[in-house]
């Protein structure tokens, strides 16, 4: 007796569906066999597989880690359009800003898979990818709904509390103590090394961790908005002021879209129809980029929102993170950061970077302020204290490798340390100089490379200094060196990876794709690691 060959399964699933072959198999077959598939029934559309088993083709795979669109200098719509045809899971992802910063209490993938699986509901957790990134994900979130049809979910899992001072939803108490500025008069800018004192917060940290700060805005800011609300500034919200609301609580910039949204309601006319496309995230008369919360009521005038409504519609003020610039073993119970203060003007008003400022000047010796500790992830010295470190890091990214230097001497590290610093000129932004040269002296800093793009016609970057000691560099790399890089994401990191690329071609006699490959195994080895913002 013959017997028949049993026909193919039929495939169900898209080509692009994040599954291994034999994952794929076996999905096709448990469809066939749900479905009754058999016998010459008519296959199931692809588009009937997503309604019969919703989210199904959203579940990402072990083997679809791989994230092309998470450059932190690529542009959000460019990171989208690699990210089309991905799971949901991975296109939730590619909104995120790519700086893994913590600022949102995760890294970038574990924020996506978090609003994935619904444990985590706040879309506005991305501080650096701001609104766009906060429309993008509201956009694949109501898209998540859809998928989800008629399911019922099923309710999450309240996640375990933090300890204290280790999640920015669980802070502790730190006491500020200290600043100084690290520019001489005569800069262009403004840099302060901050220092707090941990004692009773019950956190430690680690060389390479971030410091979460929970900042509160300008009170003049705040004042101004009172004016334009033309409120009183003791209105009762929640059982405290406006006042008090509008300094410790919600976010002045940017506006959000719920804002403008408001305002729709409340005005009338073209102005209703300008408010509406604002909320829609368009740009009708070419100013959306620099509208805050004060500068939104201007472009509004005579609107008078009722001030409890007004108050729902901004987001959360969120905390900011900065990478620790000290040792906890050469500073027993203190932490310093190195902080920028951002300033700048729009249409005649100064702007104010909330925390920075709020450290380089509002904040008070002695005032208790919530802080947190974040992990770092990829950012910490080598396990073998032999090893080389090489650091790159101009301005305020000089911050971790200060605190990796004392971590050395504390520890008696024997691997030798070089450290590239840049700033604007010599005389003025040397940060931390007396401290290096001694380190210099001692032995403790064996190569300290400078570069200043303001001293002279030429300007001078750390990745030209990089390029002028290729050799050298080459031969701490073939020693076992970990190269460190921290600071600007768009511009500096970018110039710092082609420098190598181009010196481990050159130094290495490798063709630019073998020296490229060379570089990512860096990376994937712990070789290469970057804290970028």
């Amino acid at each position: 007796m013959s017997i028949s060959p049993r026909p193919p399964i039929p495939s169900f699933l898209p080509d692009n569906a994040p599954f291994t072959p034999e994952q794929r198999a076996w999905l096709n077959g448990l469809l066939a066999g749900v479905f009754g598939l058999e016998g010459g029934a008519t296959p199931l559309s692809k588009q009937d597989v997503a309604e019969l088993l919703p989210g199904l083709l959203d579940v990402p795979a072990a083997e679809d880690d791989a994230a092309p669109w998470h450059d932190p200098a690529m542009p959000i719509g460019e990171r989208m359009k690699l990210a089309e045809g991905r799971p949901l899971p991975r296109r939730l992802m590619a909104a995120m800003a790519q700086q893994d910063c913590g600022q949102c209490g995760y890294n970038c993938k574990d924020y996506a898979d978090a609003l994935f699986g619904k444990k985590e509901k706040r879309l506005n957790l991305c501080v650096p990818g701001g609104k766009e990134t906060a429309r993008i994900l509201k956009q694949l979130c109501e898209e998540l709904e859809v998928g989800a049809g008629k399911r019922e979910p099923a309710p999450a899992e309240p996640a375990p509390l933090a300890t204290p001072g280790r999640s920015r939803d669980n802070p502790t108490i730190a006491t500020f103590l200290s600043r100084r500025r690290l520019n001489k008069e005569g800069s262009n800018k403004e840099t302060w090394h901050v220092e707090f004192d941990l004692a009773g917060s019950g956190v430690d940290y680690e060389v390479g961790d971030s410091f979460g700060v929970f900042p509160a805005n300008d009170p003049a800011v705040a004042d101004a908005v009172i004016k334009a609300l033309v409120a009183p500034a003791d209105f009762p919200v929640a059982g405290r002021t406006l006042r008090q609301v509008l300094i410790e609580d919600v976010s002045l910039s940017p506006a959000p879209d719920m804002l403008f949204q408001l305002i729709s309601y409340i005005a009338g006319g073209e102005r209703r129809q300008k408010a509406k496309a604002l909320a829609e995230g368009r740009d009708p008369e070419g100013d959306a980029a620099t509208l805050d919360v004060l500068a939104a009521l201007e472009k509004f005038p005579g609107i008078r929102p009722d001030p409890e409504a007004f108050i729902e519609s901004l987001d959360p003020l969120q905390p900011r993170v900065y990478s620790i610039s000290s040792s906890l073993k050469a500073n027993p119970g203190r932490v310093s950061l190195t902080v920028d203060s951002v300033r700048y003007e729009i249409k005649g008003r100064t702007r104010l970077g909330v925390a920075s400022t709020f450290l380089g000047g509002r904040i008070k010796s002695s005032d208790k302020i919530k802080v947190y500790v974040q992990k770092a992830q990829h950012f910490a010295l080598p396990k073998d204290s032999r090893k080389p470190i090489i650091m790159i890091g101009p301005g305020t990214g000089i911050a971790p490798f200060r605190a990796f230097l004392q971590e050395r001497i504390a520890t008696k590290a024997p691997g030798p340390n070089w450290l590239y610093f840049g700033h604007q000129r010599s005389d003025y932004d040397f940060f931390y100089e007396d401290e290096l040269k001694a380190m210099r002296a001692a032995g403790h800093l064996t190569r300290l490379t400078l570069a200043w793009s303001r001293d002279s016609e030429e300007k001078i970057y750390v990745h030209h200094r990089m390029r002028d000691d290729g050799c050298d560099l080459w031969a701490w790399i073939e020693r076992g060196a970990h190269v460190y890089v921290c600071g600007d994401a768009l511009r500096m990191a970018k110039d710092v990876e082609r420098a190598l690329i181009d010196i481990v071609a050159a130094h290495g006699k490798r063709s630019p794709e073998d020296a490229a490959r060379f570089v990512a195994d860096l990376k994937k080895n712990d070789r290469y690691q970057t804290d970028v913002y």
